[in-house]
């Protein structure tokens, strides 16, 4: 896999972990704790989960490859921990994506 489709690769991971985030804090928690439906929290979880995962798994990648600094690695780890980050992360990478 070339190093572009890489970065393409994780773009579009880091989109889908970032909605599953927000899937997650704003309809998941609300229906678990509000409207006593513990099973959204279940699947949804599961699922960024296994999202969170993969975004890890490439930004590993892309870092060894792009010889990402430390300091890259772990604003881009941030990013995954706060509510809209990845959103502002693709923007970044689109643009290392079209150097």
């Amino acid at each position: 896999m070339s190093t572009k489709k890489n970065l393409s690769s994780f773009r579009k991971i880091a989109w889908l972990e970032g909605w599953s985030y927000l899937i997650l804090l704003g309809i998941a928690m609300p229906l678990k704790y509000w409207a006593d439906m513990p099973l959204a929290v279940k699947y949804v979880g599961w699922a960024h989960g296994v999202l969170f995962v993969l975004y890890i798994a490439f930004l590993l990648k892309c870092v060894w490859q792009y010889r990402w600094g430390f300091f890259k690695m772990v604003w881009i780890f941030a990013a995954s921990l706060i509510p809209f980050g990845t959103f502002i992360l693709d923007k970044q990478l689109k643009k290392e994506l079209e150097m």
